[in-house]
């Protein structure tokens, strides 16, 4: 008897010394390609030291940021990639107040980067943002990102969203031909729609995002507190490796080979993203991987003050940029 339940005792260690050196397993949810890089980001395996090792990663497809949360919340991805206008909503509206800001993905109106641009036709009767009173506005999605600069726009020369104008909601590929086709009368546009030539042959920019909110934080990586704290090891080996591969991707010596690679997963020519993808006519990517917290304040302090938010939050309170900062020193 005392064999067998030191037989089941070593079985037990060994089983559980097993299970101490899996990799643990990081989901990183992604919505939009090529702006979040997650399922071409380790391509090339060389790059990615530590995957299948202290980590093992997996890029999730999600549509879109209420489905993010959802899917976080039921511990189906481990990291999302949130934009300002849904990482407020997580936390009031689902009661996620564990989650941690814990990295850049992109910024929109950062000194010298690109900024959304909300579009007219150049035959149009409006000529300032007061003329757009009564107007047909398309707007990709209610309370998406673009959405709330829009918004905000309208309260700054005093009109009320609600009734002063018509806000549609329009997917970002179908936005030229409703202004095209006059079904509205202003339109909003990111790369790589807002280089199309024939857009910006019959159609000019009114304002931007930047003129409506300044700088924002576009997207940015979340996680809960207990899967950084009881990973904080692999996840530095992680952001590592991804920020490393981010590098080779947005050095223009790799500029052919990168493109080829996105150009592959989404089918579509690599002309399509030489024009912009990784120059100034991109949004900002902190090198060093630390979101603009300001930025992202800001940005949650006027949703709250357009009411579509009952309070705002204390951004800093709710950020743990431990893990990139350690992760960033290790690169050269």
């Amino acid at each position: 008897m005392r064999l067998r339940m030191a037989a089941v005792a070593v079985l037990t260690l060994m089983a559980n010394a097993a299970l101490a050196d899996e990799p643990v397993p990081v989901r990183l949810g992604w919505s939009v390609m090529p702006g979040e890089l997650a399922p071409v980001i380790f391509t090339k395996p060389d790059l990615a030291k530590h995957n299948g090792k202290s980590y093992a990663f997996g890029a999730v497809r999600i549509a879109a940021s209420p489905q993010m949360i959802t899917a976080l919340a039921a511990k189906e991805i481990d990291i999302a990639a949130l934009a300002f206008s849904s990482f407020p909503i997580a936390v009031l509206n689902a009661g996620m107040t564990d989650l941690r800001v814990i990295a850049d993905e992109s910024q929109d109106g950062a000194p010298g980067y690109y900024t959304d641009e909300f579009k007219i036709r150049n035959d149009s009767a409006i000529k300032s943002v007061e003329d757009l009173k009564g107007k047909v506005l398309a707007s990709t999605g209610f309370g998406a990102a673009s959405d709330i600069a829009l918004r905000a726009m309208l309260v700054q020369h005093k009109m009320d969203p609600a009734k002063d104008a018509t806000i549609i909601q329009v997917a970002y590929p179908n936005m030229k031909s409703f202004l095209k086709e006059q079904k509205a009368d202003l339109v909003v546009a990111i790369p790589p729609f807002a280089f199309d030539p024939e857009l910006n042959q019959f159609a000019h920019t009114l304002f931007t995002g930047k003129d409506a909110m300044g700088p924002t934080q576009k997207i940015f990586w979340v996680a809960r507190a207990d899967f950084l704290q009881k990973n904080h090891a692999a996840l530095v080996d992680f952001v590592e490796d991804f920020y490393r591969a981010e590098r080779w991707f947005m050095d223009p010596a790799n500029r052919t080979e990168s493109l080829a690679i996105i150009s592959a997963f989404t089918k579509q020519p690599p002309e399509t993203y030489d024009g912009y993808l990784y120059t100034k006519s991109d949004y900002f990517r902190d090198p060093r991987g630390l979101p603009n917290l300001d930025a992202l304040q800001h940005s949650i302090d006027i949703q709250a003050q357009l009411g579509l938010l009952k309070k705002t939050i204390d951004v800093k309170q709710m950020t743990d940029l431990s893990i990139v900062t350690e992760a960033v020193t290790r690169l050269p």
